[in-house]
């Protein structure tokens, strides 16, 4: 069982999830992961993109609408961290979806820790 840190970055409660957990690959394990949260009062969850199953990746495949979906219903951020330019470069519709989604407020694709602060130092 992979262990969670709870820490506060920037006045926001963030949920981190260690990279030996169970992979995030559906409405199941995005409910676990929104349990866990809820369980110590995070608002953000940042996951390592190592815990992210590769369906998540296929846009086709449904599994990141289900994840995104209960993320937006529980109203917790979810951030996936590290680097998925493998995964960008063979979709044009992932590349897309990325860029949107780090437009908003509810997902983030992140590089690093630090970026993830950077992104919550702005608001």
């Amino acid at each position: 069982m992979a262990d969670n840190d709870l820490m506060t970055l920037h006045g926001a409660s963030v949920l981190v999830c260690d990279k030996d957990g169970r992979k995030l690959s559906g409405g199941e394990t995005a409910l676990d992961l929104i349990g866990d949260a809820m369980g110590c009062h995070a608002e953000v969850v940042a996951v390592p993109v190592e815990r992210v199953a590769d369906e998540f990746f296929a846009l086709r495949s449904g599994v990141a609408g289900d994840v995104v979906q209960k993320f937006v219903n529980y109203r917790l951020r979810l951030v996936i961290i590290g680097d998925i330019a493998s995964h960008v470069a063979d979709s044009e519709a992932l590349r897309d979806f990325v860029r949107e989604a780090n437009r908003g407020n509810q997902v983030w694709f992140v590089a690093d820790h630090a970026e993830l602060g950077e992104r919550l130092a702005r608001g």
